[in-house]
């Protein structure tokens, strides 16, 4: 197991997203210590009002840390398309809606692609973005940040995952996301492979510096 120094016995999830909730707990099982979440506290949801994913990753665990003094992770994370020069970006969640419709959103994306002239696999590369926000207990702050490559495609597959997974093939499969069980996308368990998701190649990042600095964990900068 690996021991969280400064954390106290619990930790809190900064979400209320239920799919990224499901995918952090399964991510923090290594760790062996209780998870709660801001769903399950019934906390409010603060503003995103950041321009970058690692300034909405601290925006929401500093909201979770303020309103329960627990230490708390908060995962920003998106879908950067390169013919749409980033978008959607870190407004993924809202293209969405707010009944966060991801058909919807996949469609508008689609929408978007085809009215940009991106109709070759070469034009519709993409990446997925994902930053954990961390603040221990002492209020220390620390993000890390993961990305993984890919090229979206048309029509969906899969029925796995959440958000845009089911739109997204990472390069050098011949599967989308959405058809991948949890271990196969994520690709990583701590002590184990390289991790393939986004959101476990910032997971890799936190447990290797929780490894090499114990209490003194750093910021990794946000270099992917």
């Amino acid at each position: 197991m690996v021991a969280l120094q400064g954390f106290g016995d619990r930790l809190l999830i900064a979400s209320h997203n239920r799919g990224k909730i499901d995918e952090l707990r399964a991510l923090l099982e290594p760790v062996g210590m209780p998870v709660t979440s801001a769903a399950d506290l019934e906390l409010d949801v603060p503003d995103e009002t950041g321009t970058t994913f690692e300034e909405n990753a601290l925006i929401k665990a500093r909201a979770g840390h303020a309103a329960t003094g627990i230490a708390t992770l908060s995962d920003d994370s998106g879908l950067c398309v390169d013919a749409l020069d980033g978008d959607p970006g870190v407004y993924t969640a809202d293209w969405a809606g707010p009944e966060r419709d991801f058909a919807m959103a996949m469609r508008t994306v689609e929408e978007k692609l085809h009215a940009a002239g991106a109709t070759t696999p070469e034009q519709r590369t993409a990446r997925f973005v994902a930053v954990l926000g961390l603040i221990r207990t002492d209020g220390t702050e620390v993000t890390f940040r993961g990305e993984v490559e890919g090229t979206l495609v048309w029509p969906p597959r899969g029925e796995k995952g959440f958000g845009y997974d089911p739109v997204f093939q990472p390069e050098g499969f011949d599967k989308t996301f959405g058809e991948m069980a949890a271990d196969e996308k994520h690709g990583w368990t701590h002590g184990g492979d390289s991790g393939l998701s986004h959101r476990a190649r910032a997971f890799e990042k936190l447990f290797n510096a929780i490894a090499a600095a114990g209490p003194a964990m750093p910021d990794d900068g946000g270099a992917a």
